[in-house]
């Protein structure tokens, strides 16, 4: 695929006539575009810093402040369509979203007493991301990605995917987090409740990056450890986190 990564396997959903593989040519074609538009806009702002350098008074440095405001256009233009290709990369396939949350999450919450485990399933049953233990209580968190133009929103208490409902996605990650907390509390004697949350990669958010429908929290990955540190902090004590660690890594099958 075109600018595939060597650190991710491929995938046949992100080759052939898949929307990631057309995105990202498109991308690539529309290169020359870019950079057409790039220096027009450039040049519109080398004119106006001459101008605002003439305008104050810097006749004999006007064409430096031209070609300052120049620079800055053209790097402002770059890092605005750079970064709007980089935030495609996990539904593109060129990251990993588990990692990229995991690793937020354990930067964020370690110090704040909470543990992190990866990659944890119910022997023969769903598996999630990321299962997060600590003084506000457990979460499990999942990542999924969507195409960029795909508006993920709540209408009515109803979760949507563009004109897709989102009540299978929704449903399928609250059973999942019942039947975590109905394993850990059996197994532990500590009553446990479960938050799920899915830390979305790619797709259109509303403003705040934060979304709440059919008992789901689905957020932007950078938020997910504000969350869960907004939560209140007397939920479970140390000895009860340790237990519950304990049990999860014991009971929990990795994947």
């Amino acid at each position: 695929m075109p600018g595939g990564s060597i650190y991710v396997q491929p995938n046949e959903k992100y080759t052939g006539s898949s929307p990631q593989w057309w995105y990202e040519k498109f991308w690539r074609e529309d290169a020359a575009n870019r950079r057409k538009y790039r220096y027009a806009k450039a040049a519109v702002g080398f004119v106006i810093g001459v101008a605002l350098g003439l305008r104050f008074g810097l006749e004999g440095a006007s064409a430096l402040t031209g070609l300052l405001l120049a620079g800055a256009v053209a790097g402002g233009d770059w890092f605005v369509y750079w970064y709007s290709f980089h935030k495609t990369a996990v539904w593109r396939g060129a990251r990993r979203g588990e990692t990229i949350t995991g690793r937020a999450l354990r930067r964020s919450l370690g110090r704040s007493g909470y543990r992190v485990l990866d990659g944890r399933a119910i022997r023969g049953q769903a598996s999630i991301d990321h299962l997060v233990i600590g003084p506000g209580g457990v979460w499990i968190v999942d990542n999924e990605s969507w195409s960029p133009d795909t508006e993920i929103a709540c209408y009515a208490g109803r979760l949507f995917f563009g004109e897709k409902y989102g009540s299978k996605v929704a449903k399928a990650l609250v059973e999942r987090a019942e039947a975590f907390a109905e394993l850990l509390t059996r197994e532990t004697g500590v009553p446990v409740t479960i938050t799920p949350v899915m830390a979305v990669h790619c797709g259109l958010m509303p403003k705040g990056g934060v979304v709440m429908a059919e008992g789901l929290t689905l957020l932007r990955p950078k938020l997910a450890a504000k969350l869960i540190r907004s939560a209140d902090g007397d939920v479970l004590n140390d000895a009860q986190i340790e237990l519950l660690t304990r049990t999860a890594a014991r009971e929990l099958q990795r994947v």
